[in-house]
């Protein structure tokens, strides 16, 4: 609970608290400390105790010889006047006053009333959460960005050049609509963003923001629907009001997919809250009211499942593409993010872009934060090229488990398994080169073998597959050489687990079988669709599905074959890369190609694993795993 929701609910303690006391009437607590039963009246009167009385109605008050006053009620008694006539006790009489209710009076009453009505209404406003009050449902909650609200440039956009290109133009046609219109071109309306998580979408939309001095208002997709059914429909409705009333504008949804995936075949009721959402923004973005000087801006990563009418010309009349950067844009993304660090003059940024195929920029950004934690962890004022390694490897590969302790055995076999592994793919003429070879745990693996690719691969040939097949088993294979059929563990489960879906994928998608020809015969295993995908299946007859079994089983068995050879052959090799992983327990691949192909053997200093007079700082100290000396 936040200080202003605990200052809210103090005062209204407060307030219920005054509320109750200013109800107590003092009159009345005051009448029933000075009360006096009408028979100890009567006494008081006839012992001429009683000096003076004043009568209203049937209320008696009036004070005592020793000063005190008192209050009493009179029953239907005609002798009263009488009696007090009789004992000298002097009578002041005033008739029943039918007074007017007081302003003050009249607030007391409505109070409570008041008060309920104030309190429905706040309570109300939070369950809203939003501007627009109680009942303010159907206002769009679309936010307008001003320039002071972090301000973001094309200059902090990096690595997708082509659809910053797209983008440009918008914001260019926006500042200079003449340039465009003389040759009688119309600005477009609507532009989607599509790309995989991480490429830099709604960041390339932020710039857009910082670039167009116009106005500039975010929304989410999930921001339409809410509570109550037809609300999104009146939000989409507002918004676009917003919008006419700041025109030229420009709105950005992100995270369409929300609200525009493809509507159902009768399947839910054509009543449902998304469908109707998207109905409404499907008219109001190309319908018969046209909405002049609004830009719609969208993204997703999703693309498959928009509503095909929401992806046509004159809706979203440009689809650009934010993909995963090549090794110039990852480079180029690197600068961008370096300079909220201190940088060590060491750290060649073509180095790390060259050796992070596959990342996208958020990844990027991720390992330059990575890296100066590091650094900062270590008392670092720069951030160097080993703390970047460090800190590429813990993103690729998971954080090093130290602690974890391992038998000799255990680390023996792992040491044979990731050198079977090593062995295979510097013997496959199409395997990726070797990067790193590990048997410290990390993330969920003892061990590892990490290939990089020398360029961003766009496909894949039918030799790389054969050979990262072969790789894969070189692990299972050295097990069983070394220690035999029955020793063989459950280490090679995801081996196995990748090697199967690549052949299987080979065999039904790619149609590199020869048996089974050039035909798709996967199976219909994506997410079931309401509306599109619940009624389409595809089957295949057993006969086939038993071709398709052999055919899988062939190409693991053949990648199994030619690791089992290469292992036979270069079984020396492998005892060489087994005993150096379990001395260094970590080997880059200059150092496995130097020990293999040139027979030089690696060469490091244990100062650091040495000091504190043998003890080591880290956890392999702590549980006395030290290096051992040198082959």
């Amino acid at each position: 609970m936040n200080l202003k929701n605990l200052v809210m609910w103090v005062i209204i303690v407060l307030l219920s608290v005054g509320l109750f006391n200013m109800f107590q009437d003092p009159n009345k607590i005051n009448s029933e400390k000075n009360s006096l039963p009408f028979s100890s009246f009567l006494s008081e009167v006839d012992a001429g105790r009683v000096v003076e009385v004043q009568i209203q109605g049937n209320n008696i008050s009036g004070v005592l010889a020793d000063g005190k006053t008192f209050k009493t009620f009179s029953p239907n008694y005609p002798e009263l006047v009488d009696k007090l006539s009789s004992n000298g006790v002097s009578i002041n009489a005033t008739p029943l006053e039918d007074k007017m209710p007081s302003l003050l009076g009249i607030l007391l009453s409505w109070f409570p009333m008041l008060l309920l009505i104030g309190v429905w209404i706040f309570f109300m406003r939070q369950m809203q959460g939003g501007k627009g009050g109680a009942m303010g449902f159907g206002r769009s909650k679309a936010k307008l960005l001003n320039e002071a609200q972090g301000k973001v440039t094309f200059n902090d956009v990096a690595g997708v050049e082509e659809a910053k290109e797209e983008v440009e133009e918008i914001v260019e046609f926006l500042k200079d609509p003449k340039k465009f219109s003389r040759l009688g071109g119309k600005i477009p309306k609507g532009a989607l963003l599509i790309g995989p998580p991480g490429t830099g979408k709604t960041l390339l939309a932020k710039a857009i923001a910082g670039e167009a001095n116009v106005p500039f208002f975010s929304i989410s997709g999930s921001d339409f629907v809410e509570m109550f059914v037809g609300v999104g429909a009146s939000r989409v409705r507002d918004m676009f009001e917003q919008g006419k009333k700041h025109s030229p504008c420009i709105i950005f949804i992100d995270e369409i997919d929300a609200v525009g995936r493809s509507r159902g075949a009768g399947l839910g009721g054509g009543n449902d809250e998304r469908e109707q959402t998207l109905n409404q923004l499907l008219v109001e973005m190309d319908g018969f009211d046209t909405n002049e000087g609004i830009i719609l801006i969208a993204a997703t990563n999703r693309p498959d499942v928009l509503d095909p009418a929401l992806l046509r010309p004159g809706r979203f009349d440009r689809q650009v593409v934010v993909g995963n950067p090549d090794i110039i844009g990852r480079e180029a993304i690197l600068k961008v993010h370096v300079k909220k660090i201190n940088i060590g003059p060491d750290v060649k940024l073509r180095t790390i872009a060259r050796g992070t195929p596959g990342f996208s920029g958020a990844d990027l950004a991720n390992l330059i934060n990575e890296s100066a934690l590091l650094a900062a962890r270590k008392n670092k004022r720069v951030v160097t090229m080993s703390d970047v390694e460090e800190a590429k490897d813990k993103v690729m590969m998971g954080a090093e488990r130290r602690s974890m302790v391992m038998s000799e055995d255990e680390k023996k076999l792992t040491a044979y398994h990731e050198g079977g592994h090593a062995i295979v793919a510097l013997n496959e003429k199409a395997s990726d080169p070797i990067h790193k070879a590990t048997i410290i745990p990390r993330g969920r693996a003892l061990g590892m073998v990490m290939r990089l690719p020398e360029r961003d691969q766009l496909s894949v040939t039918r030799e790389k597959m054969h050979a990262d097949i072969s790789v894969a088993m070189g692990g299972r294979i050295a097990e069983e050489i070394i220690f035999g059929h029955d020793k063989v563990t459950s280490g090679a489960s995801s081996d196995i687990d990748m090697v199967t879906k690549m052949a299987k994928n080979m065999v039904t998608k790619y149609g590199m079988s020869t048996e089974l020809g050039t035909i798709a015969y996967g199976e219909n295993e994506e997410e079931v669709f309401l509306g599109r995908s619940v009624t389409r299946q595809q089957n295949m007859s057993e006969e086939t599905a038993k071709k398709i079994d052999a055919e899988v089983k062939k190409i693991v068995d053949k990648g199994y074959e030619r690791a089992k050879k290469i292992l036979n052959e270069k079984i020396e090799d492998l005892h060489k890369i087994a005993k150096a992983l379990l001395i260094y327990e970590t080997l880059s691949g200059d150092e496995i190609r130097d020990l293999i192909l040139k027979d030089i053997k690696p060469t490091r200093s244990f100062k650091e694993d040495e000091s504190d007079d043998g003890k080591s700082s880290s956890a392999l100290g702590s549980l006395g795993l030290k290096p051992k000396p040198a082959i």
